[in-house]
């Protein structure tokens, strides 16, 4: 793939206070200088950040950068979920993110959507083409999929229902990804699959969330950076040389692009790409 058609994108969260939402103007206006195909906003859970979703988005949109709210159907219903996409869509939004999500703490019952294919399948039900419609992709499996066939299935009726591409959660281990899209094309689908990069600043940090998603940390990386302790300056620049040559590898290998999720931290993404000479 030329380096021309290539997608990048950056993920950010709402902020919750209005020094959040300065310091997130200044990642945007840092990060636009790459040019990015879009930002990306998530959603909280059970409709928590809704209105910042919409917020940020409107934001990044006045900037003068394209933007895709994450829409999460999980413990929603379908009139909630009628109203935010239409609202998506009267703000002239083309561009969204439909995940299943996580069920609230405390809430028992899923709602009207238990997975994310139904999601994408009211969209279009609703907004036929209007969307770019993204979903998630587990190169490493969903952590709640019994099998690695089912997870398959899953995004391959994501994909039937009206998924124009995907992200990828995030991992470390290329052949896992290169695996995965090996795996989508041997059941007839084509449509792109991003692979989703988090860069390595907090250790401590990226093993709750890997804990929490499924992905998988390498063992040698793990011991590596256990053993640094406190050091956070080695942490940094050991994850910075991981990251970066997973990213080559990547792209050397022929993924179409690359999602950063920068917890709305504009530094680490920066450098990554200018060691990738983007």
């Amino acid at each position: 793939m030329s380096a021309d058609t290539l997608k990048y994108s950056f993920e950010f969260f709402p902020p919750k206070t209005p020094e959040g939402a300065a310091k997130l103007r200044d990642t945007v206006r840092q990060l636009a200088q790459f040019d990015p195909a879009f930002f990306s906003v998530t959603f909280g859970a059970g409709g928590s950040t809704q209105d910042g979703t919409l917020a940020t988005v409107l934001d990044i949109r006045e900037a003068g950068h394209a933007a895709a709210p994450h829409i999460s159907c999980i413990g929603s219903t379908r009139e909630s979920i009628r109203g935010i996409i239409h609202r998506y869509k009267d703000a002239g939004i083309r561009h969204t993110v439909a995940l299943r999500g996580d069920l609230p703490s405390g809430m028992a019952v899923a709602g009207e959507f238990r997975h994310a294919v139904d999601l994408v399948t009211f969209i279009r039900e609703e907004t036929g083409d209007h969307f770019h419609i993204e979903v998630a992709a587990y190169p490493e499996y969903h952590p709640q999929a019994r099998r690695a066939q089912e997870d398959l299935l899953h995004f391959k009726h994501k994909v039937e229902a009206g998924a124009s591409s995907a992200m990828t959660q995030y991992f470390y281990n290329p052949d896992a990804y290169f695996h995965f899209v090996e795996e989508v094309q041997a059941m007839g689908l084509s449509i792109p699959i991003v692979p989703g990069i988090m860069p390595i600043s907090n250790f401590s940090q990226l093993a709750r969330f890997s804990d929490a998603c499924g992905a998988e940390i390498p063992r040698w990386v793990r011991r590596k950076m256990e053993g640094y302790g406190d050091d956070t300056a080695s942490i940094r620049a050991f994850g910075l040389d991981l990251v970066t040559d997973l990213c080559t590898k990547l792209l050397e290998g022929g993924a179409p692009g690359l999602h950063f999720y920068t917890l709305n931290q504009a530094g680490l993404s920066t450098t990554i790409w200018q060691r990738l000479g983007l």
